[in-house]
């Protein structure tokens, strides 16, 4: 894939992200095929479908939880991630081969998914979700990790 092209698929990934209701973090991801150039699916972080505008229903339940961000990962939203790999499954698409882009550092419950689905690269918008994460993980199960240049956490900046 030329620089450019992905470059604009980085763009778009980042317009995704804006799809969010999550008070807390917008992500997005995109699943491309690397031979075709094409986006095979997209997702992103938000209440389970048909289940209300946020991950409570109407409230989001790691702020009324008081959950530390970047720690009890079950509670919350459905990971971009996580929508992209399964709305394949829903939808028939094929995940091996693939690659994916994220908006933000995969967790670990997500690395699992992407690395099980078959996705081979994973390209990681740097400055994004600045927390416990899953890339170590990618790494050790031959996912390649690519870092891509992308808006820095605001929660970096001082």
């Amino acid at each position: 894939m030329k620089d450019k092209h992905l470059s604009i698929r980085i763009e778009q990934c980042l317009a995704l992200a804006k799809a969010s209701n999550c008070p807390r973090r917008k992500f997005g991801a995109l699943l491309l095929d690397p031979e075709r150039n094409v986006i095979l699916m997209d997702g992103y972080n938000g209440g389970p479908r048909g289940g209300g505008h946020l991950c409570g229903g109407d409230e989001c339940l790691r702020d009324t939880q008081q959950v530390v961000s970047g720690t009890r990962m079950e509670i919350g939203c459905h990971h971009a991630e996580m929508n992209v790999v399964c709305n394949c499954a829903a939808s028939g698409v094929k995940t091996q081969g693939a690659w994916m882009i994220v908006t933000g550092e995969p967790c670990m419950m997500c690395s699992k998914l992407i690395h099980h689905a078959g996705i081979v690269r994973v390209y990681v918008v740097s400055g994004g979700y600045a927390g416990e994460n899953g890339l170590d993980y990618l790494e050790a199960h031959g996912v390649e990790v690519v870092r891509a240049e992308g808006p820095q956490d605001p929660r970096l900046r001082l």
